[in-house]
C-alpha cells in the first residue's frame, strides 16, 4: 500500500467484544439470507455461500462495529485484499488496479510471462 492508515486505538477488548457480536450476528436470519444470495458486496461475483465471509465495512481495528449497517458477505480474496481499509480506501484501491498506466504495467507483466513460457 501507497498509503499510511488512519488507525485509531481499539482496545483488546473492544475487539473481543466486537468480534463475539459478529459470532451472534452470524447466527440470525437476516445474515443467512445475505449469504444465501451468495453474492460478494465488492467484486459482485456469486459464490456457494460457505464461500463468503462476514467483512465489516468499517473494520473493528478502525472503530467499526458488528452492526448490519457494517457487515456484508464477501469472498475470501476480496476480504483479504481489503484488510482493513476503509471503503474509500478500497475504491481508490481498486481505480488504481484499473488506471491505465497500471493497466499498461499488468499488460508487461503478462507478455514477459508470455514470452518466458515460449
Amino acid at each position: 500500500m501507497d498509503f499510511e492508515p488512519f488507525l485509531i486505538e481499539v482496545s483488546e477488548k473492544e475487539i473481543r467484544a466486537e468480534r463475539e457480536k459478529a459470532r451472534s450476528l452470524r447466527k440470525t436470519q437476516w445474515w443467512q439470507a445475505r449469504l444465501s444470495r451468495g453474492i460478494c458486496h465488492y467484486c459482485g461475483k456469486k459464490f456457494p455461500p460457505a464461500e463468503l465471509t462476514m467483512d465489516h465495512l468499517i473494520p473493528i481495528i478502525r472503530g467499526g462495529k458488528t452492526t448490519k449497517g457494517n457487515c456484508v458477505p464477501a469472498c475470501k480474496e476480496c476480504n483479504n485484499r481489503k484488510k482493513y481499509m476503509l471503503p474509500l480506501e478500497w475504491q481508490e484501491y481498486l481505480d488504481r488496479l484499473s488506471s491505465p498506466e497500471q493497466a499498461k504495467e499488468n499488460e508487461v507483466i503478462q507478455d514477459s510471462g508470455d514470452e518466458e513460457k515460449k
